[in-house]
């Protein structure tokens, strides 16, 4: 654990008190309800027409630089991490959004970059102050705002689908319109931790004004590759996959895109180093043992289907062909 962690550890100790059974150890408090997108599916089905390109484009926006501890990111007890001798230590990732455009259902945004204010105005930020200084926040380099993006590229939005409600996945919610409605996996957002007395505030701050958190409506997938699979547009083009354990409702989302199938994986899997040695997120995690099953099953699925281009959490795992910096010396 570093100075940083322990630090962060130590304040929360103080904060905490008798509160932990308390409505603040949700991940928010913000309204919840059911929602009618997307149509429970066998993984069977999902899979029966992922060679033909699909009507969806997809757009990886890398919206900042940033640097975060490797044992959150890795599961350093791993015997695979051990074997190679990773050591903890400040690890550079990126934080992204993604663009779905179907021609017909319309424009989804998933996750959410950073917010404009998080460089022209950090005081007023849904991350700010104490939170933003435990999170290493000085080291962030960002090149461009979910805001200014939206506006430039002159985007409409139709839905935010959330991988999950982590602060660095939503930090750049609340430059999207407040009638846009934002879907979580099940669980997400009531799910109850010690941290959560800690990250609250700023999940709460993301979503003011935005209407219910809409959680979607998974039900086991009866070929049983994952716990749930939702046809989330109702013609085969986008399904969204329950991949607990990084946290309780842990999304990942497959695209049949114009150029092929896309699984945008969310932090079920952060690092290149993770996806290609099998070793499941660290201290970032509710629930490791359960992250490592949910990793385990989407490498198999891009092994039984090779042509999927996978989109992880916060490193590209294809840095050549998307132009973007080889995975740090540490973790090759």
């Amino acid at each position: 654990m570093t100075n940083r962690t322990q630090s962060l550890f130590a304040t929360l100790l103080l904060l905490a008190g008798s509160s932990l059974a308390s409505t603040g150890c949700r991940v928010t408090t913000h309204p919840v309800e059911p929602s009618t997108l997307g149509r429970p599916a066998s993984s069977d089905e999902m899979l029966a027409n992922l060679g033909e390109p699909g009507p969806v484009e997809v757009k990886t926006v890398v919206a900042a630089d940033w640097q975060v501890e490797r044992s959150g990111l890795l599961n350093l007890d791993h015997p695979e991490a051990e074997k190679h001798g990773l050591e903890d230590g400040d690890e550079p990732i990126e934080i992204a959004f993604h663009l779905l455009n179907h021609p017909d259902r319309g424009t989804y945004l998933v996750d959410t970059g950073v917010e404009w204010a998080m460089h022209a105005a950090p005081g007023e930020a849904a991350i700010s102050g104490f939170v933003a200084s435990v999170m290493n926040l000085e080291s962030m380099k960002i090149h461009v705002d979910t805001a200014t993006y939206l506006a430039k590229h002159r985007v409409d939005l139709d839905g935010v689908l959330l991988t999950h409600l982590h602060a660095d996945h939503i930090a750049g919610l609340r430059d999207v319109p407040h009638d846009v409605p934002v879907y979580t996996g099940p669980g997400e957002a009531g799910a109850r931790g010690f941290l959560n007395l800690f990250v609250q505030p700023v999940a709460n701050d993301a979503l003011e004004r935005k209407g219910p958190i809409r959680e979607l409506a998974f039900r086991p997938d009866p070929a049983g590759r994952f716990e749930g699979v939702l046809d989330l547009l109702g013609d085969g083009s986008v399904w969204a996959l329950l991949v607990p354990g990084h946290t309780d409702g842990s999304t990942a989302f497959l695209v049949r895109s114009t150029e092929g199938p896309v699984l945008l994986v969310g932090d079920a899997c952060h690092t290149a180093w993770g996806w290609d040695h099998g070793v499941e997120p660290g201290s970032f995690s509710s629930d490791i043992p359960r992250s490592a099953e949910s990793l385990a099953k989407l490498r198999r699925l891009v092994a039984e289907h090779p042509s999927i281009d996978v989109r992880l959490g916060h490193q590209p795992s294809t840095p050549r062909r998307r132009g973007a910096p080889e995975a740090s010396a540490s973790l090759r």
